[in-house]
């Protein structure tokens, strides 16, 4: 009877290690093929260059091929919905942006919970937006701006990318917090918006860093704020935002998600990987040109992040009563 206890207490334990052992084994060979990173957006765009970017790094640290896969239309969602229904085996990622956080409540309907169906990987960029004017705007900085606009109620116009955009909530969120009355002109992209700006069509426009440093160089545009709490190193001398109106805070962010149920031992070697790209000088020299800042972390931290923008955007959309389209 002691010799079959003994054999049992031996079977037991070889069983209960071998989900441990599975795990390593999973861990030790992922990826076993390309991995794709789903982007729902153009090519050429700051989404883009991300996905690019990291996806080299993985490729040259993972020993496969990790390929972006451009799937653009319906503000992101269909690349979302792509990935939401992908296999949980981390050969499928979402570049997650901004317009995850914001869709959650500008589309009544969607196919997908975000929050419920993808799940965090790692966090990448943090991105201002910058509050640019025309120069023939008489306000030179952002307080006489504010105090020109409570001036003429009405009569400043806000360009932005399109409704729901994150230029669009940043600018709503500063009506909300200040009581300006600015108007909202909305733009198919923020090319377009940029150009009549240029044009001196409309007065001000939150965008990018990245897309707009020439113009500000050049001085054919003049920048009032950044939208961070803090100011970003790629516009020293330009005050953020929060100096004036504390609290405020409009940031485009990007990172990776991967369908919910993805093994955590994958989930956390894509993590690994990342934060060990965003310590490189390379890619964080990188990420300054782009206007952003790095952003490290766990998976559990990205989402925490990832909740409270959803949170904040969605209060911005329904006070301000926002509609897609």
């Amino acid at each position: 009877m002691r010799i079959l206890r003994r054999q049992f207490l031996r079977l037991f334990a070889g069983v209960a290690a071998l989900p441990a052992v599975s795990r390593m084994a999973r861990a030790e060979i992922y990826p076993t093929r390309p991995v794709r990173i789903v982007v729902g957006f153009t090519a050429g765009g700051s989404t883009d260059i991300v996905a690019r970017m990291i996806g080299q790094w993985l490729s040259e640290r993972l020993g496969q091929s990790f390929v972006i896969e451009n799937r653009p239309g319906a503000a992101a969602k269909i690349a979302t919905e792509t990935v939401v229904h992908a296999p949980p085996d981390g050969h499928t990622l979402l570049l997650v942006s901004s317009s995850e956080t914001i869709n959650a409540t500008l589309y009544q309907k969607l196919n997908f919970n975000f929050m419920r169906d993808i799940a965090p990987v790692a966090s990448i960029i943090r991105q201002p937006q910058v509050m640019l004017a025309n120069p023939s705007v008489p306000a030179r900085t952002f307080p006489e701006l504010i105090a020109l606009a409570k001036a003429n109620p009405g009569k400043t116009t806000m360009a932005s990318p399109g409704n729901g955009s994150i230029g669009h909530l940043s600018g709503e969120m500063l009506k909300m917090m200040t009581g300006v009355d600015l108007v909202h002109v909305p733009y198919r992209g923020a090319v377009p918006a940029l150009t009549d700006l240029l044009a001196g069509h409309v007065q001000i426009l939150f965008t990018g860093i990245a897309g707009s440093i020439d113009y500000l160089r050049t001085g054919k545009l003049r920048a009032l704020a950044v939208s961070t709490t803090t100011r970003s190193k790629a516009l020293p001398d330009i005050p953020a935002v929060n100096e004036f109106v504390p609290g405020y805070e409009a940031i485009s962010l990007f990172g990776i998600g991967t369908p919910r149920n993805t093994p955590a031992d994958i989930v956390d070697t894509l993590n690994k990987a990342i934060n060990t790209a965003l310590a490189d000088a390379k890619i964080e020299a990188r990420i300054a040109d782009l206007g952003g800042m790095v952003l490290t972390g766990s998976p559990a931290d990205f989402r925490a992040l990832l909740a409270s923008e959803t949170e904040k955007w969605g209060k911005v959309i329904r006070a301000a009563n926002i509609k897609p389209e």
